[in-house]
């Protein structure tokens, strides 16, 4: 069975652009296809101000995938797309997490579902409401209410 999972990308090192591609082409396989795909947006980083602008886009999947599964597949493209984990909320080329994944809920060490900072991310928030304007998330807020923190600009 398939089921709809909202994902966030990121990026602020090196060509921006590519890595985005990349990671939507690298997703984009038998098990997890690619549904629909927001603009992208530059934003002010977030926790570690101190590092270059971010680019943003959120893209909804469809998948067979069970969570871990998935978050593991996310996992791989991040580390051949060079990834490296040194600063938390730091530079990176590539960052992709699971928002929502269906209804399921998972508060476990590895991986908590929602997103723990759904909400508070304008970076996120701006382009998963581009993609699911009447989206009901999962604390039951409907999208078109909740803003984020942070300044979002379109790029594309």
């Amino acid at each position: 069975m398939r089921v709809k999972v909202f994902i966030g990308l990121g990026t602020n090192l090196g060509d921006r652009g590519f890595y985005l591609s990349e990671a939507v082409s690298s997703l984009n396989r038998p098990a997890i296809k690619v549904e629909a795909m927001s603009r992208t947006y530059e934003s002010e980083p977030w926790g570690v101000a101190d590092q270059p602008l971010f680019w943003n886009q959120v893209i909804q999947v469809e998948t067979t995938l069970e969570p871990l599964d998935l978050l593991h597949a996310c996992q791989e493209i991040e580390q051949q797309l060079g990834r490296e984990r040194k600063v938390h909320w730091g530079p990176r080329t590539i960052d992709i997490d699971l928002l929502i994944y269906d209804n399921r809920v998972s508060d476990s060490e590895e991986l908590k579902l929602p997103h723990p900072y759904l909400e508070e991310r304008a970076f996120v928030i701006v382009p998963l409401r581009e993609i699911a304007p009447d989206l009901i998330l999962p604390s039951g807020r409907p999208i078109c209410e909740v803003q984020g923190e942070g300044k979002v600009y379109p790029l594309t």
